[in-house]
């Protein structure tokens, strides 16, 4: 099972590589991980998305917390949240395919970041699933480059 992890950490050097660490070190797996500063420049907020049963989630959780420039850990799962995640496609776009390109990044709501003679790159942002629908429905028109983002989420108030 899939949970997301909320953390809390002081933005210091090294804070990610023993985060990190504490994961491989203990065999569990980051499916993705995404950081970024908060309102307070000395903060930044972790995203993270493991996988596991809730034995293996509680002990995650009860390591993180051992970790010295942790502030706070919240499993997501407990609470009302949003989350999302950002791609870069970059595909095919010969005169031929380029309506139709076009058609289905106004469907998904998707915006035009970079476009050449021959390519066009997209940027989308919303749930997985709105994502990998996205992404099937440009396969055949010809996938060159794929770039996601790992989830952010937030609670609702």
């Amino acid at each position: 099972m899939k949970h997301i992890i909320s953390v809390l950490v002081e933005n210091k050097f090294g804070v990610l590589s023993r985060v990190s660490g504490l994961f491989s070190g203990r065999g569990f797996n980051i499916e993705t991980i995404s950081v970024g500063p908060t309102l307070d420049p000395t903060v930044s907020q972790m995203t993270i998305v493991t996988s596991g049963d809730e034995r293996i989630l509680e002990q995650i959780i009860k390591q993180l917390n051992k970790l010295i420039d942790v502030i706070k850990v919240a499993d997501l799962a407990e609470k009302e949240f949003v989350e999302r995640e950002m791609c870069l496609i970059k595909v095919n776009a010969p005169s031929e395919q380029r309506a139709e390109a076009l058609r289905i990044a106004d469907i998904f709501r998707a915006r035009v970041v970079d476009s050449s003679q021959k390519s066009y790159t997209f940027q989308v942002t919303g749930d997985e699933k709105k994502l990998e629908a996205f992404i099937e429905l440009l396969r055949p028109i010809g996938i060159k480059e794929i770039v996601r983002t790992g989830k952010v989420a937030i609670t609702r108030e």
